[in-house]
């Protein structure tokens, strides 16, 4: 999955391809229902690679077939450059060499906040903002973006379904 994103956004393409085969979406840490890390240094793609390469060695598999969008590509790449690594196929999605100037500072916007919502309804509208140019077409969607994007604290506001120091 992406930088603040989580697993829960592969639910219908995990849906479909279980159907044929044995599917792990993990939520990388510091993400959905991971832990937070205490030393936020530790968000980095090495801790990313190896979280990945014990998730793989705890399964068993001799290869996986790896998808990957933005962040989530990245891992996929490189835990398939290591040695003996033990991805057979890698798809990739929304990652390349190049990240234009505008996307960078939109991510900028918002990745490190943490903005907290009296209403389930204001924190719906500005995840319809962030998220608008990811193209999310149907309501059944969106209602699974809200649903996988909030966490509900302890004074029972809303905010994001990720740790701010990623």
């Amino acid at each position: 999955h992406a930088l603040t994103r989580n697993k829960r956004d592969f639910d219908r393409l995990a849906a479909e391809l279980q159907k044929t085969t044995k599917i792990f979406c993990p939520d990388i840490i510091g993400r959905g229902e991971s832990d937070w890390l205490k030393d936020p240094s530790l968000y980095s793609y090495p801790q990313y690679v190896s979280d990945m390469v014990a998730m793989i060695a705890r399964m068993d598999a001799q290869s996986v077939d790896w998808v990957g969008t933005s962040m989530g590509g990245i891992i996929g790449m490189l835990t398939a450059a290591q040695p003996n690594s033990p991805i057979r196929r890698l798809v990739l999605n929304d990652v390349g060499p190049f990240l234009p100037l505008a996307a960078i500072k939109r991510i900028g916007d918002y990745v490190g906040n943490q903005p907290t919502f009296k209403t389930r309804a204001d924190l719906e509208q500005y995840l319809r903002m962030i998220y608008a140019p990811f193209g999310i077409k149907q309501d059944k969607d969106w209602q699974n973006l809200f649903q996988s994007s909030t966490r509900i604290l302890a004074d029972g506001q809303f905010s994001l379904n990720y740790d701010p120091a990623i």
